[in-house]
């Protein structure tokens, strides 16, 4: 799983699901959430592989983003992040067994909408990251 996060909203931007995650798939999914969200100042992430390589850090150092890397062993260097992913681990991941990657690309994504949608946050005064918003539906009078 890479888990990304918004760490000023505390949104959960995305949760890529596969069996290996390379750095070609960090670069993907990056560049979609810049396309969507915007090119964000900074990027904090451990220090795995599929983050340090080349092709990720020239990419990013191109796009004028700097990297805030956490040291090896440091996991309260990022947590937000870590908060989040307790947070998946005890309410989704702790409770399921996935037969398939697509299973658990979709349960997992459902998971990431309540999270982001429905579930309050104490951070931010008991409401989610991002409410859903309503609109009522207006008959057209004829």
């Amino acid at each position: 799983m890479l888990n990304i996060m918004d760490e000023y909203t505390r949104e959960c931007l995305a949760i890529h699901i596969d069996r290996q995650i390379d750095s070609e798939e960090v670069l993907y999914k990056l560049s979609e959430l810049f396309i969507k969200h915007g090119i964000p100042d900074y990027i904090r992430s451990d220090n795995g592989s599929e983050f340090t390589a080349e092709s990720i850090r020239g990419w990013l150092d191109r796009l004028g983003v700097k990297t805030a890397f956490i040291e090896p062993g440091s996991p309260w260097e990022n947590g937000y992040i870590e908060s989040f992913n307790g947070k998946l681990r005890d309410e989704l991941l702790n409770g399921e067994i996935f037969d398939t990657i697509l299973e658990a690309r979709i349960i997992t994504e459902q998971w990431r909408q309540h999270y982001n949608k429905i579930r309050p946050h104490s951070s931010l005064n008991f409401r989610p990251p991002v409410p859903e918003v309503i609109i009522p539906h207006q008959y057209a009078s004829a």
